[in-house]
Order: structure tokens, then sequence, then C-alpha cells
């Protein structure tokens, strides 16, 4: 039975369906009835490899949300342990093992996006927040290897995704890593125990990972567990979610300005448009479908209030309004806004002369200069509204005219100003 056949009886996944959020899932009609009878606590785990989230995380997040606001219990595992491990899927190479100290680091910064999803608490449907170092750096190897270990395949385990993907490309997968999944699992049995979690959610390259926590759950004795995956998402062209010619789209304002965070939901491909808008926003669904069928020039209505619904999820409703007003002054009014993103550089590199190249990286606009200078033969950069024709060129004093800086412009959409400090 497909979602397309299946008739829930649950809020949760009469939401998860309509929206979009369903990729696989072990038992439906399972599932819904726990669901339906308000027994469902769920968990998704985030490892703690970067001091913030980023847009491709957002998905899972929602997905909590939604169990949250339809009677359940959701459970942000924040992966305190199997970040010192490193999770090999998707990956050619391993992570680069980070100490404690910056996973500790890391795991303070990523706290901070959850309290705008999720209400915390000790009531039934609270959220909890945990971290997986609580057992795992507790755990004893040999006893580990006796009691849990003894339950899984390597056979099983050779032919899981992450680990055969890796192979197949002759690219060496390291013992750590290939311990990953046995870790993962034990989380899902150990949360059982600890909570009553019944149910695994993540993305759809996560499901081998969640249906061994299922498997190894049955062997150890715990009630029924439930697997639940999303798609993975890439946008209508193929691109990845979370990625933008600057780099990663952070959750965390002081990873990436609201302004930016703004902008790369206002430049979402017209095709996506009406899905972002079921998957990232609130929205009702009847409201969605009028602004999904916007055609022509009327769509970018549609992009604007996905960029400021999106943005107001992450950063807040005041935010949202100040990061749309000043995409507005600026693209609309043609005026310098105060609110555009900011860097400082010192007055004495002005004095100087500031290289376009370096400017333009220092502004987090492109990434390398390299790019830069392409972008520059293709006419796409522009210093105080004036295209950048001479990569050679230097940025001094006499271009700090808006306000006291000097504007930088990548393609109509992106801009920074530079201060002097």
């Amino acid at each position: 039975m497909t979602s397309a056949d299946f008739k829930p009886k649950s809020d949760f996944l009469a939401t998860l369906i309509e929206r979009g959020y369903l990729h696989q899932c072990s038992d439906l009609s399972g599932l819904d009835e726990k669901a339906f009878a308000g027994e469902i606590v769920a968990y998704i785990g985030f490892d703690c490899t970067a001091s913030s989230l980023h847009v491709g995380s957002l998905l899972p997040i929602m997905m909590l949300r939604w169990l949250q606001k339809t009677g359940g219990k959701p459970i942000a595992l924040m992966g305190g342990g199997t970040t010192r491990v490193g999770d090999p899927s998707g990956k050619d190479e391993s992570r680069k093992l980070l100490t404690v100290e910056q996973i500790d680091a890391n795991k303070d910064g990523i706290r901070k996006v959850f309290d705008r999803f999720l209400t915390f608490g000790t009531g039934k449907t609270d959220a909890l927040m945990l971290d997986n170092a609580d057992w795992l750096t507790k755990l004893n190897y040999i006893d580990f290897l006796r009691d849990v270990g003894r339950h899984f395949s390597v056979n099983r385990m050779l032919s899981m995704d992450s680990v055969a993907m890796r192979l197949e490309r002759d690219q060496e997968l390291s013992f750590i890593e290939f311990n990953y999944m046995c870790l993962q699992a034990y989380d899902f049995v150990e949360l059982n125990k600890r909570t009553g979690c019944l149910l695994q959610m993540g993305g759809s390259d996560q499901w081998g990972n969640i249906v061994t926590g299922m498997d190894l759950g049955r062997r150890m004795g715990t009630p029924q567990l439930y697997a639940l995956t999303a798609p993975l998402l890439t946008t209508a062209s193929g691109a990845k979610m979370g990625k933008s010619a600057a780099g990663a789209v952070w959750l965390n304002a002081d990873m990436l300005p609201v302004y930016d965070y703004w902008q790369y939901w206002r430049n979402t491909e017209d095709a996506d448009v009406g899905r972002f808008l079921r998957l990232f926003t609130e929205l009702p669904m009847d409201e969605i479908s009028k602004l999904a069928a916007l055609g022509g020039a009327d769509i970018n209505e549609a992009k604007k209030i996905l960029a400021t619904e999106a943005t107001a999820m992450v950063h807040g409703r005041e935010a949202a309004n100040v990061a749309a007003e000043t995409a507005r002054k600026t693209f609309e009014d043609r005026v310098t806004a105060d609110d555009l993103p900011t860097v400082t550089i010192p007055a004495a590199e002005f004095a100087a002369g500031l290289g376009v190249l370096s400017a333009f990286v220092r502004a987090g606009l492109l990434p390398s200069t390299g790019e830069v200078r392409r972008q520059i033969k293709g006419g796409g950069l522009k210093l105080n509204d004036q295209t950048v024709t001479d990569e050679k060129a230097n940025i001094t004093g006499a271009d700090l005219v808006a306000d006291g800086a000097a504007k930088l412009s990548f393609g109509r959409k992106k801009h920074v100003l530079l201060r002097p400090e």
C-alpha cells in the first residue's frame, strides 16, 4: 500500500502526507493507530558537526514540529556521542574528527534554533532535548560487543548504502565509521527504555540505519518500533538543499545574516514555490494552492511570502519583516537600506586600496577570487550599482558613498555593505 492509497485517521500522518514529508514508513497502519491514540514519542538525531544547522536540516525539524502540533511528543537528540565517530552516509571520505570541546561548543550553537520550533517542558507533549553522549560514553566496550554487537550481521551492514557506496568507489571506510550504525541503532533502543520512544524519523538516506535500530529493538525485546523517512530534497534544477553560491545556508543569525537567509528563499526556482511553501511554512493548504498557481511575474509575490514565512519560522516575525522591507527598499525603491548585511574592513585598507577580488570574497558574496574573476567577466558584479569590469580595480575611500560604505552586489539580489572600522 502506498501513501497515496492510505487514508490516515491520525492528524500526524494526514499532515505529513498532505504536505509531502512522507517518503517511506515501516508500518503505516500500525503507526497511524499509535498516533491516533496519542501514543507517539518520536526522535530525530542531529550530529554536532558545526555550530549551526543549515537549511538541509529544516525538513526534519519541521517534522518534529508537526508531530508536537498534532499531539505527539518530539525528541531532538543531540549527537554528542555519535559525532565523535562520524556518520559515513553520503560521504566519500571520513569526516574530520572533532574534539569533545568542539562538539560541546557546536551543540550549544545548535540548541538555539530548536526553541523557535518546539515547546520544551515536562508535559505529555512537551519536547525533550537529549544527548546520546549521556549513554554512549558510559558503555563498556566488551559488554557492548557481547550484549548488543552480537545482534548485528556484518553481511547486512556491508549491504547498507552508507557502506556499500563507499566500498564500490574504492574509498576507504574506517572501522570507527563502520560502527556508526551500531551506535545509532542502540540510540533507538536506549530512547525506548528511557522515554517510551516508538518512532525514529530522518531523511531517506537514513532508512537503513533506522531499520537496523528497529531490528535491534526486536532482538533485544523492546515493544514494536517504527521508521519513517522524508524525501531527500533537491531543487527543481537538481541542486542540493542547504547550499548557495556563497556557501552553506546556516540557520543561526551569527553564521548567516537574516537578510541573506530571506534572500535565499526569495531566490527559489518557480517550480519549487508550492512544494517549499508546503514543507517550510505553516500557511493553510488552500492558500498555498492559490500561491503556487500564480504564473509569470506574479510568482514573485509568492516567493516573497515564502521568504518571509520561512524566515519568520527561524528568526521570528519581526526580523523577517525587517528583511522583507530591506529587500523592498533595495529592489523597488533603489536605495541603500541600513539593514543590508554589513562587513567591516580596517580603514587603512580602504586608504591603501582594497582589491575587488578580495573584497567580494571577504564580503561573503563569493567563495573564491577565481569565482569573482568569472563573475566579473560575465558582468555579474557591481560596486555602488555600477558594473565591475576590471578585476585589478581597487576600492578606496572615494567609493564609500553609501552612507559611508561601499555597496557590493552579486546579481540582482545579493548585496553587502563594506564599511571602514
